[in-house]
């Protein structure tokens, strides 16, 4: 008897304390950040292509679509893009896309050989006046739903030895006027009060490519999320529990957080269903904990977070912040849906560049993060 409650034990301890896949998580995020999906943006059909996939998760895991017969719910909005040539020199020097040099999100398209003028220490303006060329420590690039009648390129000067004197640029932007794209939603029901709801989000879309040869992978921005939120509704199409838990995978954040909104306006299920919802955006470090916006707002959601936290040890820390209209959960916030924007911090640096990338994302805490969320949410529906 003894070894029967031994196994049995184990095998619960095991099984449920250890259903969190790493393994899983690792090949989901180099998935998304490979060349394939090309940063999961607005050449290249890569974000259709991030979109189909989780789809795609979603039935292997054997999950309901939580909008009626389809898992995907479309929406569109203009959004400038870089779908061909991105060439520069300076002084002749050819300069690396994405390592050198990006072109600010709204510029305009230009082909053109320039003289350079200083106008300040770190600003260069074309004799044409239509280039405006600036030196910066970091390159950050992000998406933009308009074009100026001008372009603006923003250079690494560390990339540079010289004082830019002259110009030659090779840059073609299309901006696609409703460009079409899909959140991605599906659902568990819940064994005892499916109409009470628990939900998981995460936005799938990155900044995509800037040019034909240069895309951004966007590893912990947000395949990092994607990952965690796939894992976690497959383990709870294994563990239904007594509340429905839904997922919902937002396009168009890095836009605006176009995707959530349009949801909130459209919701595919009733807001004032939902218990508590987790947003999940940058969770690939954890090295000195995380931090969770909203904390301020939800003093008893906090309180309860930290004290499953302090019990199991299984972040460093947990950092308290106020609300913030900084990723998914805002919009929701809003609406009056009780919500947490978790993400974690410390390790890698690379943010909005070319170096998020998957084989860098330590992935510190995330076997420990699943845990955390696992037994908040237990919490919640006992």
């Amino acid at each position: 008897m003894f070894r029967i409650f031994f196994f049995a034990a184990f095998s619960f301890a095991y099984f449920h304390g250890f259903a969190q896949d790493i393994g899983y998580a690792r090949k989901t995020i180099s998935i998304l950040t490979s060349q394939k999906y090309w940063g999961r943006g607005y050449t290249k059909h890569g974000m259709g292509k991030a979109a189909d996939f989780i789809e795609n998760e979603f039935k292997r895991f054997g999950l309901s679509p939580l909008g009626g017969n389809r898992f995907k719910q479309y929406f569109s909005f203009p959004v400038n893009t870089f779908p061909g040539n991105m060439t520069l020199k300076l002084n002749g020097k050819t300069l690396i896309p994405g390592k050198d040099f990006i072109i600010h999100q709204a510029s305009k398209g230009i082909v053109s050989h320039d003289s350079l003028i200083q106008k300040d220490s770190t600003t260069y303006l074309s004799k044409s006046r239509n280039i405006a060329v600036s030196l910066v420590p970091k390159l950050t690039w992000s998406v933009a739903q308009q074009v100026l009648d001008y372009t603006i390129v923003e250079v690494n000067k560390n990339s540079l030895s010289f004082r830019p004197t002259q110009i030659d640029i090779d840059m073609a932007n299309e901006l696609v006027p409703n460009f079409t794209a899909a959140n991605v939603g599906a659902i568990i029901k819940g064994t005892a009060k499916p109409d009470s709801v628990l939900v998981f989000t995460a936005h799938y879309d990155h900044l995509g490519g800037m040019g034909s040869k240069t895309y951004f992978p966007g590893a912990n921005d947000n395949a990092s999320g994607v990952a965690m939120l796939l894992d976690l509704a497959k383990y709870y199409a294994a563990h239904p529990p007594k509340y429905s838990v839904a997922f919902i995978c937002f396009a168009a954040e890095e836009a605006g957080l176009l995707g959530s909104k349009y949801f909130t306006e459209n919701p595919l299920i009733p807001l004032q269903s939902i218990r508590f919802l987790w947003n999940l955006d940058l969770v690939g470090t954890g090295e000195t904990g995380a931090t969770v916006v909203n904390a301020t707002i939800h003093p008893k959601e906090f309180a309860l977070l930290n004290q499953i936290n302090g019990e199991k040890q299984f972040l460093k820390r947990i950092n308290s912040r106020g609300k913030a209209a900084n990723s998914d959960h805002y919009f929701f916030t809003e609406k009056g849906v009780p919500a947490f924007f978790l993400y974690t911090q410390g390790g890698i640096a690379a943010y909005h560049d070319v170096d998020d990338k998957a084989e860098t994302l330590p992935l510190t805490a995330y076997e420990n993060l699943f845990r955390l969320f696992v037994d908040f949410n237990a919490a919640i529906i006992n």
